[in-house]
C-alpha cells in the first residue's frame, strides 16, 4: 500500500467570532500529534485572533484539519504546503 509522505504545512486561521475559539482549539488538540509549532496573536482592535499552525503531516491529515476548521462559523483558514 502507498503511504503518504509527511510534508511541512502552515495552516493560517483567522477567528472573527470569539465564540468559535473553543471549537478551533478542540480541532487543533485533535491534531496535536502532527503540530510542531503554533503562534496565536489576538488583535483586540479588530476583534479577531490570528493563529498560524505549523504541521509535519501527510496532506490528507492537513486537509482534514483544514476542512473541519472551515466548517466552524466565524473562522477562515488557508493552508500553504512546502513543495519538498
Amino acid at each position: 500500500a502507498m503511504t503518504m509522505e509527511n510534508r511541512i504545512s502552515v495552516v493560517t486561521i483567522i477567528v472573527a467570532d470569539k465564540a468559535a475559539v473553543p471549537q478551533v482549539n478542540a480541532c487543533l488538540h485533535e491534531y496535536g500529534g502532527h503540530i510542531i509549532g503554533r503562534l496565536g496573536v489576538p488583535y483586540g482592535e479588530k476583534g479577531v485572533s490570528v493563529i498560524c499552525v505549523i504541521m509535519d503531516a501527510p496532506g490528507t491529515t492537513v486537509s482534514a484539519l483544514s476542512g473541519k476548521l472551515g466548517m466552524i462559523s466565524g473562522v477562515s483558514s488557508k493552508t500553504v504546503t512546502a513543495k519538498v
